[in-house]
């Protein structure tokens, strides 16, 4: 009898705490989903709409508005934040990989300290370095062009790419450099054939992550930037605002348009996005 009991209240137990993880789940589902819902739905209103109940739903669906927001220089917008957020991407991955690759695979002179100056680059505060990297792409002739913000996006983010794809490659075996070394594979051929797509995970992980902030970046979006023709989505959306401050559901069909490529491939990754994550920072 008392060993009955004893189940049954450990059966209760269970119930309960089920009962609040998925309270606790679908409140936070509440909490990401409505607001973006909430700015979808804006983005079909009219301004009179918009301030006199916001938060029901479009009288009328005015597809118009996103029609509007992207004749408007979303798409100017749009095509300059692909351009830096593929190009970026591209070289970051490919040098932090690398590096990463050397750190760990490679016998090099000091390699602790070459790790060391490597990861202090986190250490590093973007507005710090504003003033003197202004000048220097001033000098260079970089400055309000693509390169600029290519560049900086790709300096700034070399560290922290590395630190995760280099805590990943810690625990690959030796043996699998070895084997391919018997086999007559060069440095480069055991790194881009062997050693890169067992770094799948964390690869994909790094290309999400410096998506996720490359396209939201403001900071240097802004002080590199100055032409029209140059603007990322983030600065464009707020010259939007302020050319067209009164029109809010334009602005918010413009915020919808610049979130989706993001959404779409963070949806597209997820599965390899949290296998990297948990694998390189648990290890």
């Amino acid at each position: 009898m008392r060993q009955k009991r004893i189940v049954k209240r450990r059966d209760f137990l269970a119930i309960i705490g089920r009962i609040l993880i998925w309270s606790l789940l679908i409140a936070l589902l509440v909490v990401v989903v409505y607001p973006l819902l909430w700015m979808v739905g804006n983005g079909f209103k009219s301004n009179a709409e918009l301030f006199g109940n916001p938060f029901a739903l479009p009288g009328e669906w005015r597809w118009s508005n996103y029609v509007d927001a992207w004749n408007q220089g979303v798409s100017s917008y749009l095509t300059t934040s692909v351009l830096v957020t593929v190009s970026s991407t591209i070289t970051t991955v490919f040098i932090s990989a690398w590096a990463a690759y050397g750190l760990t695979r490679v016998k090099i002179p000091f390699s602790g300290t070459w790790t060391a100056i490597i990861l202090g680059g986190l250490m590093l505060a973007p507005p710090v370095a504003l003033v003197p990297l202004v000048r220097m792409f001033q000098a260079l002739g970089l400055y309000d062009s693509f390169w600029a913000l290519i560049i900086l996006y790709t300096a700034f983010r070399i560290p922290f790419t590395t630190f995760l794809i280099r805590s990943y490659m810690i625990d690959l075996p030796a043996e699998i450099d070895e084997a391919a070394e018997v086999d007559g594979a060069s440095r480069w051929t055991t790194f881009w054939t062997v050693i890169l797509p067992m770094c799948k995970p964390i690869i994909i992980s790094t290309i999400i992550l410096h998506v996720l902030f490359s396209w939201n970046e403001y900071i240097f979006a802004m002080v590199f930037t100055t032409g029209t023709g140059v603007q990322t989505l983030p600065i464009g959306l707020t010259s939007l605002m302020s050319r067209f401050g009164t029109d809010f559901p334009l602005v918010f069909a413009g915020m919808v348009i610049a979130a989706l490529p993001v959404i779409f491939v963070f949806l597209l990754c997820q599965r390899y996005f949290i296998k990297g994550i948990t694998d390189g920072i648990g290890k």
